[in-house]
C-alpha cells in the first residue's frame, strides 16, 4: 500500500516505523529537516521537505497514485486542508486527519466529501479519555483492552492474598467457574514476563493479563482479587481538554474534582461542567490535598501536559492516601518506569494513538496491535480470510496451527460469539483471533500466518 504521512513528530514517526517493516511504500512529510533525515536513516521510506497542505509538497510526495493520506501533524487545520487537496486534486482513496479542538469534532456534520472530506477522525484526547474511563469503570483493573468492537476485553489485575485462585494452578480456573469461560494471556512476576501454562501457579503481587467476553470481566477480576468497591471519588489534576472531557463524560456518576492552575481556564470549566468541583491551585500542592481530603480520594489523575508535574503530584497523592493514582506521560520511554510502584497506571497519549491509528490503516489481516502493560507482551487482533487451500489458519484446529515461539492464542470473536481458544477450537473464515505474543520480533511472523495465498484470489 503507498502511503503519504504528514507529521515525522512522536505519532508520525512511530506510525511509518510501524508501516514500513510490513512492506508498505512510506513517504513521510515534515518541515523539520533534521527529523526527516533521522527517520530516513532508520527506516526504509522517502521523506519530502515542506508543508504537507500544498498541492506542490503533495504531488512530490507522491500524492497522484497514493492509497491513503494519514495527516498527523500538530497543526488541526494543516490537515485538514491537506485532506481538503488530496480529495480534490489527487482523488486519494483514504484520508485520516489527527484533529485535536473539540469545536471541530463536536460539529460532525463538516467531515464529509461536500465539505471537508476527512474519511476517519483521530483525536488523541478522546482516545485517552475513553480509555480513562474504562479503567474508572473496572475497579482494580490495570489496564483494559477492547477487541472486536468491545465484544471481548483483555484485562490486566494484580492478584491479591486472599483470592480464590491465588496458589492455585492456572488449569483451575474452569473448575473455579464452571459457567465462564476465560484464559491466562500473560503473567508479569517480579519484573519480568512469563508464559502461562497449565501447571503455572498465581502468585500473590502478580499482574494477570486474562481475557474474557465482556460480560465475564467482574466474575474472573473476583476470583484473583477482592471485589473493589465502585469508585465514587475522582480527583482529577489538570483541567486541559483531557482532563474536562473525563470529567464531561463522569461527573452524572461520580463526585468529580478538577484541581486546575490557571484562573481563566478554572471559570470556563466552572460554566461548562455541572456538577464538578472546579478548585484554582497546584495539586502540588500538599496544603491544598490534604484540605481537600486526598486520601478519600479512590483514584487521582494526573492529566497536564507536563510530565514532572504529572509524576510529582501523583506521588504526592499517593503518600497522602489517595487510593489508585493514574498519571498521563508524554514521553513513552518512561511509561513503563513509573508505572508499577506509586504510580500504578502510566497512560501515554502517543501509543493510545498509535494503537488507534493503525485499527484504521492495516487493512484486512491485522486489525490491531496493543502493547501490553510492563511489556508482559504483545497483543494482536487478526482477521482470519480465505479457505483451508488459501490460508495458513482457516479450517485448522488451533493446536495444528504453527504459531511462532511464545505465541498462544487466547480467544475467537465470531460473530456476535465470543470463544475462549482451546486446542480443538477450529477456526473459520471471518473470524477476529486474538493472540499474545512474548517477543516483539515474531508479530511479523504472525502477520504472515495471516496473509491470504493467491488461489483465494
Amino acid at each position: 500500500m503507498k502511503i503519504i504521512i504528514l507529521g515525522a513528530g512522536q505519532v508520525g514517526g512511530t506510525l511509518a516505523e510501524h508501516l514500513a517493516s510490513e512492506a508498505n511504500d512510506i513517504t513521510v512529510v515534515d518541515t523539520d529537516g533534521e527529523r526527516l533525515r533521522d527517520l530516513g536513516d532508520r527506516l526504509d521510506i522517502r521523506t519530502v521537505q515542506g508543508r504537507g497542505s500544498l498541492p506542490t509538497v503533495l504531488r512530490q510526495a507522491g500524492a497522484d497514485d497514493a492509497d491513503m493520506l494519514v495527516a498527523v501533524t500538530n497543526s488541526d487545520e494543516t490537515n485538514m486542508v491537506a485532506c481538503q487537496v488530496a480529495y480534490s486534486l489527487f482523488h486519494t482513496p483514504t484520508k485520516i486527519a489527527r484533529v485535536r479542538e473539540s469545536s471541530y469534532l463536536t460539529r460532525e456534520e463538516l467531515f464529509d466529501n461536500d465539505h471537508i472530506p476527512v474519511d476517519v477522525l483521530i483525536s488523541p484526547e478522546q482516545v485517552v479519555t475513553n480509555y480513562i474511563k474504562r479503567l474508572i469503570e473496572h475497579p482494580g483493573s490495570l489496564q483494559v483492552i477492547d477487541f472486536a468492537e468491545g465484544k471481548a476485553q483483555l484485562v490486566a489485575v494484580k492478584a491479591y492474598y486472599g483470592g480464590p485462585l491465588v496458589g492455585q494452578q492456572l488449569r483451575q480456573i474452569r473448575a473455579h467457574m464452571p459457567n465462564v469461560d476465560t484464559r491466562v494471556a500473560a503473567i508479569f512476576r517480579r519484573d519480568r514476563p512469563i508464559t502461562p501454562r497449565g501447571d503455572t501457579v498465581i502468585e500473590a503481587d502478580d499482574e494477570v493479563f486474562f481475557i474474557a467476553a465482556k460480560k465475564d470481566i467482574r466474575a474472573v477480576m473476583g476470583e484473583l482479587r477482592r471485589i473493589d468497591e465502585t469508585n465514587k471519588r475522582i480527583v482529577i489534576a489538570g483541567g486541559g481538554q483531557i482532563g474536562e472531557r473525563l470529567a464531561e463524560a463522569i461527573e452524572s456518576r461520580y463526585q468529580v474534582k478538577i484541581i486546575e492552575m490557571n484562573p481563566a481556564r478554572c471559570r470556563h470549566l466552572s460554566d461548562t461542567l455541572e456538577s464538578t468541583v472546579v478548585l484554582q491551585g497546584s495539586a502540588s500542592d500538599k496544603d491544598l490535598m490534604l484540605e481537600e481530603n486526598i486520601a478519600d480520594a479512590d483514584i487521582f489523575l494526573a492529566l497536564t501536559n507536563d510530565d514532572e508535574a504529572n509524576i510529582m503530584s501523583s506521588l504526592l497523592a499517593k503518600r497522602l492516601g489517595a487510593g489508585k493514582v493514574m498519571t498521563i506521560i508524554n514521553n513513552p520511554a518512561y511509561v513503563d518506569l513509573v508505572q508499577g510502584g506509586d504510580i500504578d497506571i502510566a497512560i501515554s497519549p502517543q501509543l493510545a494513538t498509535i494503537g488507534t491509528l493503525l485499527a484504521h490503516v492495516r487493512r484486512g489481516d491485522i486489525v490491531s496491535v496493543h502493547s501490553l502493560r510492563r511489556g508482559a507482551a504483545e497483543a494482536i487482533e487478526a482477521v482470519a480470510h480465505g479457505d483451508s487451500k488459501s490460508s495458513k489458519v482457516v479450517g485448522k484446529a488451533i493446536e495444528d496451527i504453527a504459531l511462532p515461539p511464545g505465541t498462544t492464542i487466547g480467544a475467537i470473536i465470531r460473530d456476535e460469539e465470543v470463544m475462549i481458544a482451546h486446542d480443538d477450537t477450529v477456526i473459520a473464515s471471518g473470524d477476529h483471533v486474538i493472540l499474545f505474543v512474548v517477543d516483539k520480533k515474531h508479530i511479523r511472523d504472525v502477520e504472515k500466518l495471516f496473509h491470504v495465498g493467491l488461489s483465494f484470489f
